[in-house]
């Protein structure tokens, strides 16, 4: 039921009427977090906050990465010519 004032329709009830006290939502909010089994993974975030972060210092890492070889196979090679991308 809405109440009309000035071409405004207002609702008749305020919807903060029907929420429940704190303790009952906080109380909802508990209970969806075990349905949800949420303590695993705030456990799990929980340490990755406090863990030591990766280095981030130049000779902690390795200077030369060799590149992966690349191969095409004769289907993939029929296709590009087929398609014109002609993979040489």
């Amino acid at each position: 039921m809405t109440t009309s004032s000035g071409g405004l329709a207002r609702p008749a009830h305020l919807v903060h009427d029907e929420l429940g006290t704190p303790a009952e939502m906080a109380a909802d909010c508990q209970e969806t977090g075990r349905n949800l089994r949420l303590e695993a993974h705030l456990e799990r975030a929980a340490r990755a906050a406090v863990a030591t972060p990766p280095s981030i210092r130049f000779e902690d890492y390795p200077a030369e990465v060799g590149k992966r070889e690349i191969r095409i196979s004769e289907a993939a090679a029929r296709l590009a010519n087929a398609l014109h991308l002609h993979l040489d």
